[in-house]
C-alpha cells in the first residue's frame, strides 16, 4: 500500500474528515489494521492523535509511530458506532486494541420462550425461540429499562419452570418478591397466564418502538406531582420517561434479522471533463455476518464515460439514457468483482444473499445467489447507509484531488451545487443579496459575487434603498435585484450569474424571483433562497425545501455567500450610521465645510465635547471665524449678515 507520513495524513485525511459520528481504522505499512476506535466526532478524535507527542502517552506515540493511513466509516450515531467498532475489533483483532480490549459482548433484552416469561439483560444469543431486543452499547441503559419492566408489570425473575399442573398442585410457595409487591405471584396461581401474557406483549411493544401512550402517561403523572411540589417522584417519572423516550433505536450494525448478506452502493461524480480522465464512480461494501457488520471497504474506480447522478435515471426512450444505464450497470458490476476478488484472496466466498442499488449485468454471480434492489424495511436502510458511506469517500477523494491541483480542479462547492440544485451549468459565477437596516434606518443592500467559489470583491456592490420607505425587507430586496440586472443586462449581458442566492426565506424570495420574471430572466437565471433557522434551500414554486447535507460543499458554499453577504452589509451600513450619527449636526452649520468638521472631531472626539467647549477652545483648533459660527449655532444665536 501507499505510504503516508505524518503530514501527510494531517493534510490529505484528516484535515478533509467530517464531524459525524463513526468509527476510524488505522493501518500499518503493510495494509494491517493495528487500531480500530470510534468516535462521536470523527474528524476532532482523529486528530487528537496527531498532535505534539509531548502530549501523548507511551502507548500512544508508538500507535501513531506505525499509523501509514487511516480509513473510517459514518454510521448515523454514537451508539452505532459503539456496536460497529466492538464488531470489527473482533473480527481483526487489531495489535493496539487487545490491551485494552475483553472479549464482552454487547447485552441484549431476553424475553424467554417459556411458560409465564422472564425478561432479563445476556450476552448470549441462544436459538430457543427465545426474543432478543438490542444489542444496546450500554449495560446501564439496558438494566434500566428491564427494571423499568419489573416495576411496571411486576414479572417473575425466579427461574423455576412454571406448568399449569405444577401450579394446580400447589407445588411451589409465593417468595419474597410476592409480598413486597414486586412479583404477582403467577407460581401459586395469583395472575393467569393470559393476564400475564398480556404484559408480555405490553413490554415487546414498547421495546419495538410503540411507547407513546406509555411517555403520555408518565408526563402526565410528572406534571401532576410537580404541581404538588412532590419533586422527588416527579423526578422518577422523568427518568421513567426519558428511558422510553431514547429506548432502543435500532441498530443497522447489529441486526439479527438481516442474517448474511453482501450490500454495495455507488455514486458518480460529474464528468471532470479532462482529456485523461472522463470521470469517477466510488462504491461502499458492507459483509453482515450473523446480523453484524463485520467488513467494509471503498473503491475508487475510473469511468470513461459522463455518468453523472447516484441511481440510474429513469428511462427518457433517448439512445442516451439507455447509454447512460448500461454504463452504471457496467461500473457497478465491475465493482462487485472487484471487491470480491479481494474477498477471495483472503479466502472468503459471496454470501447467497446480495443488496445493490441497482441491478449489475446478468451472470455476474451463480444462481444460487439472490441479488436484489431493497425496496423497504432494515436492507433498504442498510443500503441507504452503505450510500451515504459511498458518498463520504466520494467527497473526500475529490477533496483530496483538489488540494493536489487547485487549478486544474472545479472548486469543489460548484461542481456538488450543479448536482444537488439540478442546474443546468456550472455555476461558476454566483451572486447573493442580503438587506441591512435597524428599525428601518439607513436601509440598504449588498450584493456579493464569487467567482469559481471564491469571493471576487472587485465585483461587490453596494445598494442605497431609493423606493422604499421604512424597513420593508419585500419590496427592497426586488428594488436591488431589479436594479442590479437591469444595468447588468445593458452593460454586460455576457457577465449574467449562474445562480443568484437570496439571503432570507420564501417572501424574499418571492419578491427577488419576480424581480427577474419583470427583466424576462426567470428561465435563465436559477434562483434560491437560504433561510437562517434551519439552514434550508428554498426554491421558487417548490413548497418543500431542499435540505443538503451540514458537511457538504453545495451548503457550505451557500453559507459561505450568505455570510459574506452580511457582513458586506453590516459594514456598509454601520459606516452609513456613523456618518449619519456623527457629521450631521456639525454638517448643518452654515459655513461649516468638512474638513472642518474633521478638524473639530479629531480634537474634541464627539459632537457633545464641542457643543462643551468654549468659543476660545474653538478658535485655537478651527480660527475665530469658525468658531464664532459653532458657537452661535449650538447657543441659539443667529448671526448678523455683513453689510
Amino acid at each position: 500500500m501507499h505510504i503516508k507520513d505524518k503530514d501527510t495524513i494531517k493534510k490529505e485525511i484528516i484535515s478533509l474528515l467530517p464531524h459525524q459520528p463513526g468509527v476510524y481504522r488505522f493501518y500499518d505499512s503493510t495494509g494491517k489494521i493495528i487500531y480500530v476506535g470510534k468516535a462521536k466526532d470523527l474528524k476532532n478524535r482523529v486528530s487528537s492523535y496527531f498532535v505534539s507527542e509531548d502530549r501523548l502517552n507511551a502507548k500512544t506515540r508508538a500507535l501513531v509511530g506505525k499509523i501509514a493511513d487511516v480509513k473510517y466509516t459514518v454510521v448515523e450515531n454514537e451508539q452505532d458506532a459503539f456496536l460497529l467498532e466492538n464488531n470489527l475489533i473482533k473480527k481483526n483483532q487489531p495489535r493496539y486494541n487487545i490491551l485494552l480490549k475483553d472479549s464482552k459482548t454487547y447485552p441484549w433484552i431476553c424475553i424467554k420462550n417459556e411458560p409465564f416469561p422472564r425478561v432479563f439483560i445476556t450476552r448470549t444469543l441462544n436459538r430457543d425461540g427465545s426474543l432478543y431486543f438490542g444489542p444496546y452499547s450500554s449495560a446501564m441503559y439496558a438494566h434500566g429499562l428491564t427494571d423499568l419492566f419489573l416495576s411496571l408489570f411486576r414479572l417473575r425473575t425466579c427461574s423455576l419452570k412454571l406448568t399449569q399442573e405444577d401450579i394446580a398442585r400447589g407445588k411451589f410457595k409465593e417468595c419474597l418478591n410476592f409480598h413486597i409487591g414486586k412479583c404477582d405471584a403467577p407460581c401459586i396461581g395469583k395472575i393467569s397466564e393470559e393476564d400475564y401474557l398480556e404484559n408480555i406483549e405490553a413490554i415487546k411493544s414498547i421495546l419495538k418502538g410503540n411507547a407513546s401512550q406509555m411517555i403520555r402517561l408518565f408526563k402526565q403523572k410528572m406534571n401532576e406531582a410537580s404541581s404538588r411540589l412532590d419533586f422527588e417522584t416527579a423526578q422518577a417519572f422523568k427518568e421513567r420517561m426519558q428511558l422510553l423516550t431514547t429506548h432502543y433505536n435500532k441498530s443497522l450494525i447489529v441486526q439479527p434479522t438481516l442474517a448474511n448478506l453482501d450490500v454495495f452502493s455507488i455514486v458518480f461524480t460529474d464528468s471532470i471533463k479532462k482529456a485523461d480522465k472522463k470521470g469517477s464512480a466510488f462504491g461502499n461494501y458492507f459483509r453482515v455476518v450473523n446480523g453484524c457488520i463485520t467488513r467494509v471497504l471503498s473503491l475508487e474506480l475510473k469511468t470513461q464515460g459522463d455518468l453523472s447522478g447516484e441511481l440510474p435515471q429513469e428511462s427518457t426512450g433517448t439512445a442516451s439514457a439507455d447509454q447512460a444505464e448500461t454504463g452504471r450497470r457496467e461500473i457497478l458490476t465491475h465493482f462487485m468483482l472487484s471487491v470480491y476478488n479481494i474477498l477471495s484472496d483472503a479466502g472468503e466466498k459471496p454470501c447467497r444473499e446480495v443488496i445493490v442499488p441497482f441491478m449489475p449485468e446478468e451472470g455476474i454471480l451463480s444462481s444460487e445467489h439472490n441479488i436484489h434492489v431493497p425496496q423497504k424495511g432494515d436492507k433498504l436502510s442498510l443500503m441507504e447507509l452503505c450510500t451515504k458511506n459511498a458518498r463520504e469517500f466520494m467527497l473526500q477523494a475529490l477533496k483530496q484531488e483538489a488540494l493536489k491541483n487547485p487549478e486544474e480542479k472545479k472548486n469543489l462547492g460548484v461542481e456538488m451545487l450543479k448536482r444537488d440544485l439540478h442546474l443546468k451549468e456550472y455555476p461558476v459565477h454566483i451572486e447573493c443579496f442580503d438587506n441591512s437596516n435597524i428599525q428601518g434606518t439607513n436601509p440598504v443592500a449588498s450584493c456579493v459575487v464569487f467567482r469559481n467559489g471564491k469571493p471576487s470583491k472587485k465585483d461587490y456592490r453596494k445598494f442605497n434603498i431609493k423606493t422604499v420607505v421604512g424597513a420593508n425587507d419585500f419590496a427592497s430586496i426586488y428594488e436591488v435585484v431589479f436594479r442590479r440586472y437591469s444595468r447588468l443586462m445593458e452593460e454586460a449581458p455576457e457577465d449574467l450569474p449562474q445562480l443568484v442566492v437570496v439571503d432570507g426565506g420564501r417572501g424574499q424570495l418571492d419578491f427577488a424571483y419576480q424581480a427577474l420574471k419583470d427583466l424576462g430572466l426567470e428561465k435563465t437565471m436559477p434562483i434560491i433562497g437560504i433561510a437562517k433557522r434551519l439552514e434550508e434551500l428554498i426554491r421558487p414554486g417548490d413548497p418543500n425545501p431542499l435540505f443538503l447535507d451540514k458537511n457538504s460543499p453545495s451548503l457550505k458554499t451557500i453559507m459561505q455567500l450568505r455570510d459574506e453577504a452580511h457582513r458586506f452589509g453590516i459594514t456598509f451600513h454601520r459606516s452609513l450610521r456613523s456618518k449619519h450619527q456623527t457629521h450631521s449636526e456639525l454638517s448643518e452649520i452654515k459655513g461649516i465645510g468638512q474638513a472642518t468638521e474633521q478638524k473639530l472631531l479629531q480634537h474634541f472626539k464627539s459632537v457633545a465635547r464641542i457643543k462643551k467647549a468654549s468659543e476660545e477652545d474653538l478658535a485655537t483648533v478651527i480660527g475665530k471665524a469658525a468658531a464664532k459660527k459653532v458657537r452661535s449655532y449650538f447657543n441659539g444665536i443667529p448671526l448678523q449678515e455683513e453689510a
